[in-house]
């Protein structure tokens, strides 16, 4: 097999000759991809399902943990009988990705307690007003965490465990986020490191440690409950041998840290210098860029997170993205191609048609309470071209808000790098184009997370064979690559048009966030 080089790194032949396994557990589905490093290719891939619990009231959206280990199970299998036998013992390290803040309440014994409340639900806005109101206000949250207390992070969920269901909370001992349940079920070990944790509103970032006030403001003893935190290039353990054993790999496989699906997508997009911008679209929208030192909002409304490579991601995140598109395709019965189609041949703007896409309330801008608006219904825009391309558009511009505040924090985007089932379709990415006004490109390896989770452990099994001066960037050079066919350029008239449909949009928000809360009461009746 011929060797690649990597300049200006040494690293012992056996990490060189090894393949690490990236694994991406969403809301939908887990993912794995193995990462053959001598070539930096990805030579196996495999994909498990898993659903959403149904049926739960409005604004709760909650998943049973086991069946995110069934589909681990299955992709880590999967991929061990792709590679054959004689690869699977060249497997050296487990990166693993997964949905952010979602909470993972364990017994004494590492049993789970009840189904995970999930990065979707917003069942906790009571619960993040207590909070922010121990914490002195949400100027004061922001100064002692570094972020708002906001319904998708995990302490206000951990707050609706106490108050809502006191008999399980009596026998809470640990608290895991969903990719350190997969790491606690890979090695038996109970750990968590600085990208995912900043994502729980239990952290303050700018020191990477836990914030005993926020702690306090859920239970004093929720500090104890809580694991150790790690850097990102520590290891969360070795595999456990009855699993080394099942898949066919060697015994000293080791789980690296892991991170959040946005941390890890930053690594397997090359996001880990600054100057780089990637937006995920997938079931929620999230943008984030490297950053050397912490961005703290004022406002709140831009996620001031640690990354999973030793730096911080200023992060903003819309919780509706491809949920409401797939909606609008099953509505009219469209394939994708269709969906496509009918997107293409409406005008730009959708002849002033503009979707407020809070189908599930919203994080940013934070409209919990908010519910799907569509304004200039019309004879001419009530078909559904008009519809699919609003909705198409109407979540794009939700993430280009946060786009703008980040922009206004500092954090300018010359070329935005996409991901997401949003990033396959080419209408879609030359919208994005026209409204973020920057060009954008796709990935050449599209399971930007998974592909974060195997780059991670090859940087971790780096350090811990001896190259001490192993940097996450020997491992992004030359494997991250983007796909140039698909870069599209903003089109100037489609800019301007899209700045004036925006500036609806924002306008629509602000004026109808009272009317949501009361709506969402006469709902709840």
């Amino acid at each position: 097999m011929k060797m690649t080089s990597f300049p200006n790194f040494a690293a012992p032949p056996t990490t060189l000759m090894s393949l690490f396994i990236g694994i991406d557990s969403g809301t939908q589905s887990v993912k794995a991809v193995v990462l053959d490093l001598a070539t930096r290719k990805v030579i196996a891939e495999a994909r498990a399902p898993h659903q959403l619990i149904a049926g739960l009231p409005v604004g709760h959206m909650e998943q049973h943990p086991q069946d995110w280990t069934t589909a681990l199970d299955f992709v880590l299998s999967e991929v061990a009988a792709k590679i054959g036998a004689e690869q699977a013992q060249r497997v050296r390290g487990i990166g693993v990705s997964g949905q952010q803040h979602g909470f993972v309440p364990l017994d004494e014994n590492g049993d789970v307690i009840r189904p995970a409340k999930l990065w979707c639900d917003t069942s906790t806005t009571a619960e993040c007003a207590i909070i922010t109101k121990k914490l002195g206000g949400p100027k004061a949250a922001i100064r002692k965490t570094g972020n708002l207390i906001l319904p998708g992070f995990t302490a206000p969920k951990i707050l609706w465990l106490k108050r809502h269901e006191p008999e399980n909370y009596k026998f809470l001992r640990h608290v895991l986020l969903p990719h350190d349940y997969l790491n606690f079920y890979l090695t038996g070990n109970y750990h968590m490191e600085f990208g995912d944790a900043s994502g729980t509103a239990l952290m303050d970032v700018r020191k990477r440690a836990w914030s005993r006030e926020a702690i306090n403001a859920i239970d004093r003893n929720l500090a104890n409950y809580l694991p150790p935190l790690s850097a990102s290039h520590e290891p969360a353990g070795t595999l456990l041998p009855q699993l080394a054993a099942k898949y066919g790999f060697a015994a000293d496989v080791v789980v690296s840290a892991g991170g959040g699906d946005n941390m890890m997508g930053a690594i397997g997009t090359g996001n880990v210098a600054p100057g780089v911008v990637t937006a995920s679209f997938g079931t929620s929208g999230t943008i984030y860029a490297c950053a050397a030192k912490p961005v703290i909002d004022p406002q709140g409304e831009i996620a001031a997170f640690c990354s999973s490579s030793g730096g911080w991601l200023p992060l903003l995140c819309t919780m509706n993205v491809t949920t409401v598109t797939e909606q609008v395709r099953a509505l009219f019965g469209q394939d994708h191609a269709a969906l496509n189609a009918a997107v293409a041949d409406a005008p730009a703007g959708a002849g002033g048609l503009v979707l407020l896409p809070y189908l599930a309330g919203e994080r940013t801008p934070n409209v919990p309470d908010g519910s799907g608006v569509l304004l200039g219904l019309n004879a001419q825009t009530f078909h559904a071209g008009h519809l699919a391309r609003a909705a198409m558009e109407g979540v794009t511009m939700g993430m280009n808000y946060g786009l703008r505040r980040l922009a206004a924090l500092g954090v300018k985007a010359r070329e935005i790098r996409v991901t997401g089932g949003g990033a396959k379709s080419p209408v879609w990415r030359q919208l994005m184009a026209d409204i973020f006004g920057v060009p954008v490109v796709a990935m050449v390896e599209e399971e930007g997370a998974a592909l974060g989770g195997a780059l991670q452990a090859a940087w971790c099994v780096a350090l811990r064979d001896g190259n001490k001066k192993a940097k996450l960037t020997d491992f992004t050079t030359g494997t991250v690559a983007l796909d140039e066919t698909t870069r599209c350029l903003p089109n100037k008239a489609n800019v301007a048009r899209y700045r004036e449909l925006q500036a609806v949009q924002d306008k629509l928000s602000l004026a109808l966030r009272e009317v949501f809360a009361a709506q969402r009461k006469l709902a709840a009746k």
